[in-house]
């Protein structure tokens, strides 16, 4: 099987839109679709004709080129079940145990409650790689706007898992703040003051920093090194107050 090839596209102020493209199929799917523009020049630049969005959560910052990419493309469109009325583009609805597919690859889908109710992620293991939209950040976790604190331990406990190997492939270019706030709750871990040197060397080269990897995140992941949910909501209200 071949390997999927995978492309950033930063849009708006701090968004990444994900093309995934299967060569042996010529499969090409977009993860949570910001804007529709740069995502259908991206593809065309390349020769490849989008077939699939998968969304993994409400947000018009990840769903907002869902229509217009749609009616570029006649795409099928995936989304999480739970928030099919906040989604109105959605074609197939998914929850956590389902799979999806891109040509012979096959993604599980993961329910990964707690920044929206009915988030989800989807996860390539045979690729070794996980969209996980809004759920985990290098360094970071999202905003628990719709979920508790159980929720998103859960979460991060689900992600500890997988391999250290593992890509994850997350929405935002958020790692610079997550980093300067990490080291004030984990002031004596080398590997987080060593991330951040490195971090700010990307930044101001304007580098993007994603995506991460399940070993990076283990040893310097605030929210992933929680020993429970208590304290990882307790960070997490501290990073809302920052």
């Amino acid at each position: 099987m071949t390997a999927l090839e995978i492309v950033r596209i930063p849009v708006l102020s701090d968004n990444y839109v994900w093309l995934v493209h299967d060569p042996e199929s010529q499969a090409t799917m977009v993860v949570d679709p910001a804007v529709a523009d740069p995502v259908l020049e991206a593809a065309a630049a390349r020769g490849w004709t989008i077939t699939d969005i998968w969304n993994t959560h409400w947000h018009p910052d990840h769903t907002g080129g869902n229509a217009a990419i749609k009616d570029a493309t006649g795409c099928t469109i995936t989304g999480p079940a739970a928030e099919h009325a906040r989604i109105p583009t959605l074609d197939v609805q998914v929850t956590g145990s389902d799979t999806v597919h891109l040509g012979n690859h096959v993604a599980h889908v993961w329910d990964v409650p707690a920044h929206t109710a009915g988030h989800i992620a989807y996860h390539f293991a045979d690729d070794a790689a996980i969209f996980v939209g809004d759920t985990m950040f290098a360094m970071g976790c999202g905003r628990l706007f719709e979920g508790t604190a159980e929720q998103m331990f859960t979460n991060m406990q689900k992600l500890a898992t997988l391999d250290d190997a593992t890509r994850v492939y997350c929405a935002h270019e958020y790692t610079l703040s997550n980093a300067r706030f990490a080291v004030t709750v984990d002031p004596d871990n080398d590997a987080l003051a060593a991330r951040l040197v490195a971090v700010e060397a990307a930044r101001a080269a304007g580098e993007a920093t994603v995506p991460t990897t399940i070993g990076a995140e283990r040893a310097t992941n605030p929210f992933l090194r929680a020993p429970d949910a208590a304290e990882l909501g307790r960070i997490r209200a501290l990073k809302d107050a920052a």
